[in-house]
């Protein structure tokens, strides 16, 4: 993979250097939940109606929330990785796997955060959710970075909204451990989106459609993102009873 530059706010970055640093910053957060543990929050489950996941209130809900999310991204990523556009170049397919590994390292440190709050929503089932990516296109470089520039843009969104809900527990301070990883995750994702933006198009990182008239980037509440989401996930998902301020 070529080391060609990629700017990013007013710094040049090399682009695996880059994804390096997005990478560490993500594998650090692993290591920040050990012994916290929440359990006065709602365990979350599919639940009736039939087919449907219901994201409880409380702190791991909003962690199912983004658990989910990242599931989502992880699996996008590993179906991209197995069978890579016929243009993509060396550089893109490193780029992918590495965007992928970050992924998994979010899905897994979010999956170790609800074991220890013994409340993933899939802790039960017997088979993972099989997400849909039929609507994209991934056969050729445009498409693949078009997709990932979509659900990049909804993370970031969703990460932007997801710390003011949740739960304050002063007794503990739990809160505290969870808006630390959220915030260190929100700064990869964001990179993440930087990046994959720039591929399509160059310098378009922080283009009027990436951010607001402000400089800032798009918050979306759960109820927004989990229509965004819908068209790739099996299941009916009901974020009505997570928290909205």
């Amino acid at each position: 993979m070529s080391d060609s530059a990629f700017s990013f706010l007013g710094r040049t970055l090399r682009r695996r250097s880059f994804l390096r640093v997005a990478g560490a910053t993500a594998a650090s957060s692993a290591l920040v939940l050990a012994g916290c543990s929440d359990d006065d929050d709602e365990v979350v489950a599919p639940t009736t109606p039939a087919n449907t996941l219901i994201f409880a209130n409380g702190t791991s809900g909003v962690l199912n929330y983004l658990y989910l999310l990242e599931q989502l991204q992880a699996a996008f990523y590993q179906k991209a990785v197995d069978a890579f556009p016929s243009d993509f170049t060396a550089e893109d397919k490193a780029a992918f796997i590495d965007l992928r590994d970050h992924e998994v390292i979010h899905r897994e440190t979010l999956k170790y955060t609800l074991g220890v709050l013994s409340s993933a929503y899939d802790a039960n089932l017997t088979t993972p959710l099989a997400f849909k990516f039929e609507s994209f296109t991934l056969s050729t470089r445009t498409g693949a970075y078009t997709a990932a520039r979509t659900l990049k843009e909804i993370s970031v969104a969703a990460y932007n909204g997801a710390p003011k809900l949740l739960v304050v527990d002063n007794a503990t301070g739990s809160h505290v451990t969870y808006l630390k990883l959220l915030t260190k995750m929100a700064s990869v994702e964001a990179r993440h989106a930087a990046f994959v933006r720039d591929q399509l198009q160059p310098n378009s990182f922080a283009a009027p459609d990436a951010v607001g008239a402000a400089g800032l980037d798009t918050v979306k509440t759960p109820v927004e993102v989990v229509a965004l989401i819908a068209p790739y996930v099996p299941v009916t998902l009901d974020a009505s009873f997570l928290p909205t301020t």
